[in-house]
């Protein structure tokens, strides 16, 4: 339990810093945000749990595909927000198109013969 309370708090400290320092310096912040640092907490976290090269493996390839559908929010929501759209609504509508993206590639991966 002590292991969970850790893992959660150094994942909070790394939001709670983002947010701080994207407040003084944006693009600094958005530098941080974009480091894979969940990405690899998470890696340390299952390596420590299972030590299991062939689940290591698979989840870092998963990770690699699972991005992508994530970036054109990262367009649409600027595009939006300047276009006078409000935050919330530009907001709903970046996680809508990555929701619509991951479901498309779930459902086009196999077919490629990517395992997710």
């Amino acid at each position: 339990m002590l292991y969970l309370i850790a893992k959660a708090l150094i994942s909070g400290c790394i939001i709670a810093l983002v947010s701080e320092l994207s407040k003084r310096l944006p693009a600094f912040g958005a530098l941080v945000a974009s480091l894979p640092l969940i990405s690899i907490l998470g890696m340390m976290w299952l390596w420590r749990d299972t030590h299991d090269p062939a689940r290591m493996a698979t989840h870092v390839e998963a990770t690699f595909w699972y991005v992508l559908p994530s970036l054109p929010m990262f367009l649409l929501i600027p595009l939006m927000l300047r276009k006078g759209v409000a935050f919330y609504p530009a907001l709903l509508a970046g996680c809508g198109l990555t929701i619509m993206l991951y479901l498309t590639m779930i459902y086009a991966a196999p077919k490629f013969g990517l395992k997710l």
